[in-house]
Formats: structure tokens, C-alpha cells, sequence
């Protein structure tokens, strides 16, 4: 005979495990859930963000002090060095919180991001972004707000008062360069239409060639352009500066996959693909038009091949990467020379005619050479060629409105405000003496 108390007993258990089956279930998926740190991935993420600070400092500013006039060298390097410790700190406060931070997570900002983030809230040693510290994640980005403003500096060099120069990068980083970047990849209006920048096509390089080209415009030309001959003092120091840059790329791109895995490993392959073949196609289509190749030509034509292939290059395969190289070494070279003649603006360093076009193209050319049937991962999910040509041109042509409108306005309001222009004698005498007071070199 069954014992009633042992029946009870049994019903009490079979009810209990009823209710604790839909819990332990729940908590086997928030543990499946929860981010891991993953130490290959946080390694690899470690040395790209090396890789991306070496591009600035010393990278470009090699490759930018090696084309300005001796006298200007070493305010061209200034500047770098001291946007890089400016905008660690700028991006430390607040840059980083508007650009990745949402206040709501499920209805995030599509314009700007949060204050959550402000001085780095909430972040921790063991705070995870995806199976990486967020510390890592958030420095990474650091390098990529760096570099932007940096390439500006080519299109007002050898004019701009250095306390413009700062004023003009602090305002440009908070009020342009993190609400681009949030709209891309911090869950903004472009990233929720599947706009593919990978690793800033718009938010970086069309970014700074429209800010660079407004403040050219702005500013004015340079004393004596286009009759008075103004050649790079050391072609030496901008092949260095050329070839860390591309060295130091493969961590701009490669590492914007944020973690080491096949992505990556194309990333880096179509990066080289593409920079190699638009330094060729410079240095012919200069050969064709004035007889000689140049090392001015072929370095020119390699940073273009970077510039362009930067969107594209976690979507786009092989034959994407000469088709876009290609593009890029064909089309930048128009627009630093004949395009730039033809307008008459005094870009001293190109940064609109190679990044700001070299952006576009590339921007464009990822709708194109993400589809599978050219080589790409694939096309998002439901979408054409023709469709997702039509989204790449609204991210393109909406960052070149606003980074240039913006762009535009600050400088107008620094210029009535403490003035952009060194004066004349000091543009004659050279800015490394005038607002340093000090050389490049002692001879």
C-alpha cells in the first residue's frame, strides 16, 4: 500500500521542480550570454592599437613634415603630437561617452550618443565589450579619434596660429567626428540601414577631407600660391612617414574586426591588395602625364589605396581590392592635380584630393564589392547591388554635408573670434620660429 506522507512528499518535489526548471533555465541562458574574455582576441587588439598610435605619432607626422618648407617642419609635427594628447584627454571626458555610450540600449540615440560614459563611468578592469576589454575597445577607438583630426592638419599647413589649431580640433572632435562616428558604429541612423563602413571610410576619411577643405577655403592660400614654388623640404622623411602608415594600417583595419579570426586575416590581404595596386596606378598615370614616375607619386598613390580600401576592407575580397585600388590611384591623382588647379584652393598637403575623395570612392565602391558573386562576404540581408549602392551614397554624401557645413561654421567662428591666420611676417619667417621659437634643424 502506498504511503500517503511519501505521495505528498513527491508531489511537493515534482511541483517545485516545475517551478525551478523555467528559472535554471534562464539562468543557463544569461550565463551562455554573458560576454568572455577571450585572450587571443584581447592580444591581437592590444598590438592594433599600437599599430593605429603609430600612425599618427610618428607616422604621419613624417609623412607630413617631409612635404612642407624646412621652415614649417617642425610646427607641422607640433600639431600631431599635440592633437594626440589633446584628444586623449577630450575623448577620455566626453568623446568616447557620445560616440558608444546609449542611454537606452534597446532605443538608442540615432544622433549622438549618451552621457553614461562621461570621464569613462563604468568602465572597469573587468568591464567586457564583445570578448575584449571595454578599456581596450575604448582606447582603440582613441587611436581612430586621433588620426582623424590629425589628417586635417595638411590643409591649412604653414597658416593656421597653433591656439586655433586647438581650438578648432577640440570643437571639431565633439560637435563632428563622435556624432559621425555614432551614427556608423555606435547604433546610429546610418548603422541601423546597414550603411557598411568597417573601419571609416565616412567617419574618418571623408570626415576630415571635407574638414580639411573647409578650413583651406577659409583660411585662404598660402603667400605666394600657385606662382611661388613650394616642393617638400625632405621627400626622405615622407617615405618613412608613408611606410609606417602603411605598416601601422593593418591595425586600422584589420583590427576593426575586433578580434583574430578570418575577417581579419582578409582584412589585412585586401588592405595590401589594394594599396599596391593604387601606388602603381599614381605612379603610371603620372608617368604617362610628365614622363617620370615620382617617389612623391607612388607614396601619394599608396595612401590613397589605404584610404580607400578602409570601408571596404572586412566585405570586400581580392578582385574588390584592385578594383577599388585602382579606382582610388586613378581618381586621387585627378583630384590632387588637375581638379585642384582647375578650382584654385590651396590644400597644402592634398587631404581633400586623397581622403576626401579616396573616402568616397572607397565608401561607394563597398556597396559594389561586398556582393558575393564579386568576391565580398555578401551583401546584407535582402538587399541588391543597386540598393545598397543607394545607402553607401546617403552615408557618403550625408557626412560630406555635415563634416563640411560643421566644419565650415566652427572656423568662421574661431576666425571672428581670436583669428585662424598667422600674420604675413610670420607666414614669410616660418611658423617653427614665429609661434615655437625654435628650428627643424640647426646646421
Amino acid at each position: 500500500m502506498r504511503n500517503p506522507r511519501a505521495a505528498r512528499f513527491g508531489a511537493a518535489l515534482a511541483a517545485a521542480a516545475a517551478q525551478l526548471t523555467p528559472c535554471l533555465a534562464r539562468a543557463q541562458e544569461e550565463v551562455a550570454e554573458a560576454p568572455v574574455l577571450d585572450s587571443g582576441n584581447t592580444a591581437w587588439m592590444l598590438t592594433a592599437t599600437a599599430l593605429v598610435l603609430f600612425m599618427t605619432i610618428p607616422g604621419l607626422s613624417l609623412f607630413y613634415a617631409g612635404l612642407v618648407r624646412a621652415k614649417n617642419a617642425l610646427s607641422v609635427m607640433m600639431q600631431c603630437f599635440t592633437i594626440t594628447a589633446l584628444v586623449t584627454l577630450l575623448w577620455t571626458i566626453a568623446g568616447y561617452s557620445l560616440a558608444f555610450s546609449n542611454a537606452d540600449p534597446d532605443a538608442p540615440n540615432p544622433v549622438v550618443g549618451g552621457l553614461g560614459n562621461l570621464f569613462l563611468l563604468g568602465i572597469a578592469r573587468d568591464t567586457i565589450s564583445g570578448s575584449i576589454p571595454e578599456s581596450v575597445f575604448m582606447m582603440f577607438q582613441m587611436t581612430f579619434a586621433i588620426i582623424t583630426p590629425a589628417l586635417i592638419v595638411g590643409g591649412f599647413a604653414e597658416r593656421m596660429k597653433f591656439s586655433a589649431v586647438l581650438w578648432f580640433m577640440g570643437l571639431w572632435l565633439l560637435l563632428v567626428y563622435s556624432p559621425v562616428a555614432h551614427w556608423v558604429w555606435g547604433g546610429g541612423w546610418l548603422m541601423s540601414r546597414s550603411v557598411l563602413d568597417f573601419a571609416g571610410g565616412t567617419v574618418v576619411h571623408i570626415n576630415a577631407g571635407l574638414a580639411a577643405l573647409a578650413a583651406c577655403l577659409v583660411i585662404g592660400r598660402r603667400k605666394g600660391y600657385p606662382t611661388t614654388a613650394m616642393p617638400p623640404h625632405s621627400l626622405m622623411l615622407t617615405v618613412v612617414g608613408a611606410g609606417m602608415l602603411w605598416v601601422g594600417w593593418f591595425g586600422f583595419n584589420a583590427g576593426s574586426e575586433l578580434a583574430a579570426d578570418g575577417v581579419a586575416g582578409m582584412a589585412m590581404t585586401v588592405t595590401q591588395i589594394s594599396t599596391a595596386t593604387a601606388a602603381l596606378t599614381w605612379m603610371g598615370a603620372e608617368w604617362l602625364r610628365h614622363g617620370k614616375p615620382s617617389v612623391l607619386g607612388l607614396a601619394s598613390g599608396a595612401v590613397a589605396g589605404l584610404v580607400a580600401i578602409t570601408p571596404a576592407s572586412g566585405t570586400a575580397g581580392p578582385l574588390g581590392a584592385i578594383g577599388i585600388g585602382f579606382a582610388a590611384g586613378a581618381l586621387c591623382f585627378w583630384g590632387s592635380t588637375s581638379l585642384k588647379r582647375r578650382l584654385g584652393y590651396d590644400d597644402a598637403l592634398d587631404v581633400f584630393g586623397v581622403h576626401g575623395i579616396g573616402g568616397f570612392v572607397g565608401a561607394i565602391l563597398t556597396g559594389l564589392f561586398a556582393a558575393e558573386n564579386l568576391g565580398g562576404i555578401g551583401l546584407p540581408e535582402g538587399r541588391t547591388i543597386a540598393t545598397q549602392l543607394g545607402y553607401q551614397a546617403l552615408g557618403a554624401v550625408t557626412t560630406v554635408v555635415y563634416s563640411g557645413g560643421v566644419s565650415y561654421v566652427i572656423l568662421k567662428a574661431i576666425d571672428a573670434i581670436i583669428g585662424l591666420r598667422v600674420p604675413e611676417d610670420a607666414e614669410t619667417q616660418g611658423l617653427d620660429l614665429t609661434l615655437h621659437d625654435e628650428r627643424s634643424y640647426n646646421l
